[in-house]
């Protein structure tokens, strides 16, 4: 790690926050409030965690516009939104090692494969044919990149990772350890008695500047093409199947599954575990809270939710058993409604 330092008021300048307090007092890490020392900037962006003010030995603080620190035994950094300063604080501090630029003597380059003299390629990666790896990216040791992929300049591959036949990576994509880009997608038609495989036969098309996280897997389309936007951020252990659109700056949290063929807007946010059924269409900006299940389209910007939250055992025995009862318990409702609605005919009333 980079031992970086930077004054308050430098921190202030660079992210576009607002220093009160002590300008030249020099950071050299971040760290949690309850663990900084003198020397530390931390960020206060949830106010379940005020109380930790008090007693924090941080150096700085970086605090909403609005939130008060009277009586702070720190300095301030002033941010519409904290945890973006944080962010790009910790950058400063902590700025990523400068890959080397050179073939490993163990990497195996294919004839025909153009791998530009600013790139890095680690040990045992291997690059197949046709393959054009682009200015200053970085690919990992122990990863494959097949034949003909294309990858925009400033690409990051980690280690063991696999980015397959045909894809086109744009600029500044990172790939985390473990990750398969263009595998076969799960294509099978029922013979009867047997399934065969149906040729997958489309691409990957990434935008730049996406993450894709580790064990993330992004299938080739069948005939057309799996396409994820620019300024998209996917979780690690995302499944994303064939023919699968994603539109620009969407986030996808962990263990999320997408459907073949469904198409997500853009600015979307699903979170954790989320599952989609195939061929949906949602809308731009939908948020999608923790594992949720989509089974239809959605039309709207907003955010959605399903499935059950967390209770006692004891309770959801109970509920449970009132699940199996719900269309017994609503045919019974509108009988009831039916004869009501007779009576009062036949009453005048």
């Amino acid at each position: 790690m980079a031992d970086s330092r930077y004054t308050l008021d430098e921190l202030a300048a660079l992210t576009g926050s607002v220093c009160e307090g002590a300008g030249q007092v020099a950071i050299h890490a971040v760290a949690p409030l309850e663990t900084a020392g003198p020397d530390e900037i931390s960020f206060l962006a949830n106010r379940r965690y005020r109380a930790q003010l008090a007693d924090t030995r941080a150096a700085a603080v970086i605090l909403p516009r609005e939130e008060s620190a009277q009586g702070a035994r720190f300095a301030v950094l002033r941010a519409d939104n904290p945890y973006l300063v944080f962010a790009r604080i910790a950058w400063l501090l902590n700025p990523p090692p400068a890959p080397t630029a050179g073939v490993d003597e163990t990497a195996v380059v294919a004839p025909g494969a153009r791998v530009d003299a600013s790139a890095s390629v680690a040990a045992q990666a291997v690059i197949e044919a046709d393959a054009w790896i682009g200015p200053g990216c970085s690919i990992g040791p122990g990863s494959v990149i097949g034949t003909g992929v294309s990858l925009g300049a400033g690409c990051q591959i980690g280690a063991n990772a696999s980015v397959l036949a045909g894809s086109r990576l744009g600029e500044r994509v990172e790939v985390l350890p473990g990750a398969v880009i263009g595998s076969a997608g799960f294509g099978f038609a029922d013979a009867g008695d047997h399934w065969e495989s149906v040729p997958q036969l489309g691409r990957v098309l990434i935008g730049d500047d996406v993450s894709i996280g580790a064990n993330t897997t992004v299938d080739r389309g069948s005939q057309g093409d799996t396409r994820i936007g620019d300024g998209c951020k996917i979780d690690n252990l995302v499944q994303i199947a064939h023919n699968v659109q994603i539109g620009e700056h969407t986030v996808v949290a962990a263990n999320a599954g997408i459907s073949g063929s469904t198409r997500i807007g853009r600015y979307c946010r699903i979170a954790g575990g989320v599952g989609f059924v195939g061929h949906l269409e949602i809308a731009d900006g939908a948020t999608f809270t923790g594992m949720s299940m989509i089974t239809g389209n959605i039309h709207d910007a907003g955010v959605y939710s399903s499935g059950v939250p967390l209770m006692p055992t004891r309770e959801w025995r109970r509920s449970a058993v009132r699940f199996r009862q719900l269309d017994d318990m609503a045919r019974r409702l509108e009988k009831l409604e039916r004869l009501m609605e007779t009576t009062k005919d036949r009453d005048g009333r």
